[in-house]
C-alpha cells in the first residue's frame, strides 16, 4: 500500500450504488464504532477484509479509502484535480482565520500562496540565504550536547529538537528566534502539539448534522482556547516587527494581517511537529536500538567527513547509507499516520504535495547526521517505540531521553 487517502464525497442518494464495498453500518453514526484511537491501524485491517477500495460513513459523511498502491496513483495522479480540495473542519477554519494554505480549496488563492511558498519563501534562492541561519543553528545546538556529555548529564532529545526547529523557521520566515528560553520551548511546543491534535481529532459535530450547532465533545471551548493563546503570540511578534519597520516604506502586497498569521501556522506547525518531533527522533531512536546499524553510519561519516569538522548540508547527498536510514524511518514511522508503513510517500505527490520538501529533506539529513557523527547514545537499556495517540501526526509516546557519549568534537562556529 503506497497510502490511505481518505477522499470526502458529496453522494446524491441516486448514485449510492455506485459506492464501493464496506463492513455494515449502524444507524445514525455509521461506521464511527469501528473508530479506535489509532484510526491508520483500523483501516489498514477492514481494507484487508474489505478490499482494496473501501466505503465508511462517518456519522453523516461518506468516505472512500483507497490503500491500494495504484487506486492510489490514479487517484493522486491521474485524478488530481477532483480531489485537491480539502475537507474544513470546524476547528482548522477558526484556528487558520479561514485562511490555510493547507486546507485552501483549490482555487485562485491557493494557486497564489502556492506559488509564494514555492518560489519565495522555500524556494533554492531563499534556501541558499538561509543556509547560514540553519548551519549557525545546528552548531548551537550541538555545542549544547557536547557541554551535556562533558558533564554526563540527560538530555530531552525531544525538547532539544523542538527548539532546534523552531529556532531555523522563525528565524527564516520572522528574524527571530522563537525559543531562546525554556519556557518559550514548552510554551510553543504544548501549542504545536495542541493544534495538531485538535485537527486530527473527530468532532461529531463535524460529521453529524443534528450535532452541527452542538458542541458535544467540548471542541469549541477547547479551539477558542489555542487561538486565542496562538493569536496573542502572533499579534507580540507582528509588533515587534513592525515597531523595527515602521520607518521603512512599506509594502504594497495583498497578504492581510490573518493570512499572515495563517501562513505562519501553517509553516511553523509543520515544520515542528514533523521534522523534529516525527522524522528526526524516530530515525534516532531506531538507530538507538539497532547499535550495528548506527556503527555503519558512524563508519560512513567519518570515511566522507571526518571528526574534525561538522557535517554540512553539502556533505549529505554522499551519504547513501545515511539516507537509506532515513528513508526507512520514514516508511516505519511516516509523520502523517493514514500513510502505509509498506512503501515510501512521506510528502504527499501532485499538487497537494508538501511545498516544504527540500527544506525538511536537507534539515533532517544535516541533523541526524550531526547526532550520529559526534555522539553514541546511552538510553538505558532501549528506547520504547510505542506511539502517541496521533492527530494529523504520529509522535512517539515518550519524550527520548538519553546521555550522549562524544565520539568526536570537531570545530564549531562561535554562538
Amino acid at each position: 500500500c503506497v497510502s490511505f487517502l481518505i477522499v470526502r464525497t458529496l453522494i446524491s442518494i441516486r448514485n449510492r450504488f455506485k459506492l464501493p464495498p464496506g463492513p455494515t453500518a449502524l444507524p445514525v453514526i455509521g461506521h464511527l464504532h469501528l473508530l479506535c484511537p489509532f484510526m491508520h491501524q483500523t483501516f489498514q485491517k477492514l481494507s484487508s477484509i474489505h478490499g482494496p477500495l473501501m466505503y465508511l460513513r462517518l456519522g453523516s459523511v461518506d468516505c472512500v479509502v483507497a490503500p491500494n498502491p495504484e487506486l492510489a496513483k490514479e487517484l493522486l495522479k491521474h485524478h488530481e484535480l477532483t480531489f485537491s480540495t480539502r475537507h474544513h473542519t470546524a476547528a482548522i477554519e477558526h484556528l487558520t482565520y479561514n485562511s490555510s494554505f493547507a486546507f485552501a480549496p483549490y482555487g485562485p488563492y491557493w494557486k497564489f500562496i502556492k506559488k509564494l511558498t514555492t518560489f519565495e519563501l522555500l524556494g533554492n534562492r531563499t534556501l541558499g540565504q538561509t543556509l547560514p541561519v540553519r548551519t549557525k543553528e545546528l552548531h548551537h545546538f550541538i555545542g549544547i550536547l557536547l557541554g551535556k556529555s562533558k558533564s554526563g548529564e540527560t538530555v530531552n532529545l525531544t525538547q532539544e529538537l523542538l527548539k532546534l526547529t523552531n529556532n531555523v523557521i522563525s528565524q527564516m520566515m520572522l528574524s527571530i528566534r522563537c525559543s531562546g528560553t525554556v519556557d518559550q520551548a514548552d510554551g510553543f511546543r504544548t501549542l504545536v502539539r495542541e493544534v495538531n491534535e485538535i485537527f486530527g481529532e473527530f468532532n461529531v459535530s463535524d460529521i453529524t448534522w443534528f450535532f452541527k450547532n452542538i458542541d458535544v465533545q467540548g471542541f469549541r471551548k477547547r479551539f477558542l482556547d489555542i487561538h486565542n493563546r496562538y493569536d496573542s503570540l502572533l499579534e507580540k511578534i507582528m509588533r515587534d516587527r513592525e515597531e523595527l519597520r515602521k520607518n521603512k516604506k512599506p509594502n504594497d502586497d495583498d497578504l492581510t494581517r490573518n493570512l499572515i498569521k495563517a501562513l505562519i501556522l501553517d509553516f511553523l506547525t509543520a515544520a515542528t511537529d514533523t521534522t523534529a518531533l516525527i522524522a528526526v527522533e524516530w530515525a534516532l531512536a531506531e538507530l538507538i536500538n539497532n547499535p550495528e546499524v548506527l556503527r555503519k553510519a558512524q563508519q560512513e561519516l567519518d570515511q566522507v567527513v571526518g571528526k574534525s569538522r561538522l557535517v554540512q548540508e553539502s556533505d549529505t547527498p554522499c551519504l547513501p547509507y545515511l539516507q537509506a536510514i532515513i528513508k526507512e524511518s520514514f516508511r516505519l514511522h511516516p509523520p502523517i499516520p493514514m500513510l502505509s508503513r509498506k512503501a515510501l510517500l512521506p510528502f504527499g505527490t501532485g499538487r497537494r504535495g508538501c511545498p516544504g520538501i527540500s527544506l525538511a529533506m536537507q534539515e533532517l539529513a544535516v541533523t541526524l547526521a550531526a547526532l550520529v557523527q559526534c555522539f553514541d547514545w546511552n538510553a538505558g537499556g532501549g528506547v520504547d517505540m510505542s506511539e502517541r495517540r496521533p492527530g494529523l501526526t504520529a509522535p512517539r509516546a515518550y519524550e527520548l531521553n538519553c546521555v550522549p557519549l562524544a565520539r568526536s568534537t570537531p570545530t564549531l562556529f562561535a554562538t
